[in-house]
């Protein structure tokens, strides 16, 4: 009986191979892991937003049963630690370089946040190191905080940090001003908005953890850490932080249990318990509680912006106008400059053809947790920004908004199209995704369901969102010249076995997004192995080349090609071995899904045959190839990816109580090819049910004197499973035309084009309110006081 093997490659919908572990609970997470010996951290934070250290009193503490030992910011200080680095670097507008203030590990001589780390306790238990925690005293002499923007830039602030004037970290703008002046003066009509993107708190399934463990006997350091780029902690923590070689340092990220972005960023816990394991001679583990997570963790977000579009009496946009505030939080997070400039300002042509922009940024230093990037990272707020404003623009000069959109997206035949905020789209299709989103979601018939909504006592309303994004995060060159201090390639090593399994090792790193399978997928799509017998390796720097790590939706489009180049060449090692088998000519030999065939001929050899003679080389070439076969290789690439989409959304609000209720979802996206559906499906729904819960339920709240008021799960709403309907997913395929599998990336989609589909949606059910915009979250309250405004006539 023949067993037909099903397709397991490329476009297959293969059920990931890694949730069987999880499913079971075998999953080995960073809290899993226990070493011999191992003691316990407790960190003791600052609760005040802004204050001198006048004085730390450890006596009492350090006396407590099972303490083994105390440091203070004090004592990094004389260990010569170095502070926290930041791996970008921007330029204000006259070519000054941006405020880069110290980061100390610990805080010395003031803190700047609550939940800023004044000390270390380590001892036997996790339950003692809180208790000797809550026994030492600091003398904090409070000033005043400024935890908002407008504070932080008032007259006569209390400067966040000596020498950096008017707590400005840079001043920054891209397009030329005057050309954009000159085209708004032009303008038949303009249309202006203000608006915020809310900050976010990220909230993992999994908290933040690190075990140090120190070897005496050969002066190595091992860091396990919940982390999305290991290598990058290891670079950072080693060369800046406790000044070591790199190769005295290995950093293992095993199991991570979601980052959203706030997983890459190097954090002073990894550096302290890595070196407190030298001090107190044993393994030190920390692990988060959520309420800590909440005040160490980087934000996400926050941003004020005012918007223009300057349009010509056809609708046609003619510019866009852009100056945003960009909150950094107290210190620079490691790739904070980053966001709101160079993955935000240079997105905001977003799909539209519009032929001149400017935009300025200016980041400002707050008495708060640090922000840096969250899922979508600049895009997010860019889309919002952009899509938000085209809504009020459709209403404004009284054009269909789905009308206004087409009027002016960037034609499907214009590729490479040249934005005029430096980035080049290399491939795209607009009008047919939104197309397809509008049939999909049947917005032909939406005015039947709000009739009958209506009927029921409901206001019921409809939005969409035309979108797009840059991933693909790289090329080096490019970031380079930007400001990075880092290389954004990516490693892939191939290693086929004597028996022709096959393990990968990539610098990529996978903490949900199904790396198991769909990188298996790639592997048994062209070297035609079984996704059972292919194992990839990650998370280890003593195991895995030096990579940089997954975010920005890279993990395919870099890592993924960086596996391909390295399969191209064990594909032709293996051609010139088959040649030397079946004694034919290099270039008469074939290969296709694990076959080498000699050209027009029934003469075969399998791959396990080649790995076979590669590894017991009694018949091999030998004097000409090396034995055995494995490859690395690097993939820079040339250009960003740019998925794009449409989405649509539709909401019911409760005229009594003000709740909006999210009723229907369409997403629609161009992620290129598309590796394994199901994964596709699931990514996007994620990224969406994140994008309502900005909408709709999440904001991080601080008081004037910087106290985090949403500092819990019992003031910070995130979205169950009972606030999402079933989310519609499809695709519409263009080919990224730049790495060798046309993918796009589709980890960020959904975070991306769904806040302003559902806000324009809240908007849309509310226009019998004389509502112009309402800032997110779209809260409950926030409906019902303009429902029950004055005459029932309110604007958010």
């Amino acid at each position: 009986m023949n067993v037909v093997t099903p397709f397991e490659g490329i476009g297959a919908s293969v059920r990931r191979k890694e949730d069987f572990r999880f499913l079971q609970g075998k999953g080995n997470y960073t809290d899993d892991l226990n070493r011999p010996g191992q003691t316990h951290a407790w960190i003791l934070r600052s609760p005040h937003a802004h204050a001198k250290i006048r004085g730390v009193d450890i006596a009492a503490a350090k006396a407590m049963p099972g303490v083994h030992g105390i440091f203070t910011g004090a004592d990094t200080e004389a260990a010569g630690l170095g502070g926290l680095p930041c791996g970008w670097q921007i330029h204000s507008k006259d070519g000054t370089p941006m405020a880069e203030p110290p980061h100390p590990v610990l805080a010395f001589e003031r803190v700047r946040h609550v939940g800023d780390p004044v000390a270390i306790v380590v001892a036997e238990t996790r339950s003692q190191a809180r208790d000797a925690a809550e026994a030492i005293i600091v003398d904090y002499e409070p000033l005043p905080a400024a935890p908002s923007l407008e504070q932080a830039q008032a007259a006569g602030a209390t400067p966040i940090h000596e020498g950096v004037a008017g707590n400005i970290c840079y001043d920054w703008h891209i397009g030329d001003k005057a050309v954009v002046d000159a085209a708004f003066a032009a303008a038949h009509r303009t249309v202006a908005l203000d608006l915020v993107n809310n900050r976010l708190v990220p909230n993992a399934m999994e908290p933040r953890a690190a075990v140090g463990e120190f070897d005496r006997f050969t002066g190595d350091y091992t860091l396990y850490t919940t982390s999305q780029n290991p290598h990058v902690i290891r670079l950072l923590m080693a060369a800046n932080v406790l000044k070591l070689p790199e190769s005295k340092v290995r950093v293992v990220a095993p199991d991570v249990g979601g980052g959203f972005g706030s997983k890459i960023y190097h954090y002073a816990e990894e550096a302290l318990v890595t070196w407190a394991s030298a001090q107190v001679g044993r393994p030190v583990k920390w692990t988060a509680d959520r309420t800590e997570a909440f005040m160490s963790d980087a934000h996400g977000r926050d941003h004020i912006s005012r918007a223009e579009f300057a349009f010509d009496k056809d609708g046609r946009i003619l510019a866009l106008r852009v100056a945003t505030q960009a909150n950094m939080g107290a210190y620079l997070s490691t790739f904070a400059p980053c966001v709101p400039t160079y993955l935000y300002a240079t997105l905001l042509a977003g799909v539209y053809t519009t032929p001149v922009i400017y935009a300025e940024v200016k980041a400002v230093f707050t008495n708060t947790v640090p922000v840096d990037a969250y899922r979508g990272a600049g895009r997010p707020e860019a889309t919002y920004l952009l899509e938000r404003l085209m809504d009020v623009a459709a209403r404004e000069l009284g054009i269909d908004r789905v009308e206004l959109r087409r009027r002016n997206f960037i034609p499907a035949d214009a590729f490479p199209y040249q934005t005029p905020v430096a980035l080049q789209y290399d491939s795209g299709d607009y009008q047919s995704t939104l197309n397809e989103c509008l049939r999909v979601a049947d917005w032909a018939g939406f005015e039947t369901r709000r009739a009958e909504a209506a009927a029921r006592g409901k206001l019921r309303g409809i939005g969409i969102s035309t979108y797009l994004e840059a991933c693909g995060i790289a090329p080096s060159a490019v970031v380079g010249s930007l400001g990075a201090r880092a290389g954004l390639y990516e490693v892939g090593t191939i290693r086929v076995h004597p028996t022709g399994s096959i393990t990968v090792l990539t610098g990529s790193h996978s903490h949900g997004q199904g790396h198991e399978t769909t990188f298996a997928q790639l592997v048994s799509d062209k070297l035609g192995v079984p996704v059972a017998q292919v194992d990839i390796v990650h998370g280890d720097t003593a195991k895995v080349p030096f990579g940089m790590g997954t975010y920005g939706s890279r993990s395919l489009a870099v890592g993924g090609s960086a596996m391909m180049k390295a399969m191209d060449k064990i594909i032709a090692k293996g051609k010139r071995i088959a040649a030397h088998l079946m004694e034919a000519s290099v270039e008469d030999i074939e290969f296709d899904r694990g076959t080498f065939r000699v050209a027009g001929t029934d003469r075969t050899k399998a791959l396990v045959d080649i790995s076979v003679a590669a590894y017991v080389p009694h018949n091999y070439p030998i004097e000409e190839l090396e034995p055995g076969l494995e490859e690395t290789a690097f993939y820079d690439p040339k250009n960003f990816t740019y998925p794009g989409g449409c989405h649509i959304a539709e909401v019911e609000i409760d005229r009594e109580t003000g709740k909006v209720d999210l009723v229907n979802f369409t997403a629609v996206d161009d992620v290129g090819r598309v590796i394994n559906p199901m994964i596709v499906e699931g990514q996007v729904q994620g990224g969406v049910a994140q994008g309502v819960g900005q909408a709709l339920l999440e904001s991080c709240i601080y008081d004037a004197d910087g106290q985090l008021v949403s500092g819990s799960m019992m003031d910070y709403t995130m979205p169950r499973a009972d606030d999402l309907p079933p989310v519609g997913v499809a695709t519409h395929t263009t080919l990224c035309t730049h790495n060798p599998l046309g993918v796009k990336g589709c980890g960020e989609v959904g975070a991306i084009g769904s806040p302003p589909a559902v806000i324009n949606a809240v908007v849309d059910a509310l226009r019998d309110f004389d509502v112009r915009h309402i800032e997110m979250p779209a809260t409950a309250a926030k409906i019902w006081q303009i429902i029950n405004g004055s005459h029932g006539k309110a604007a958010a």
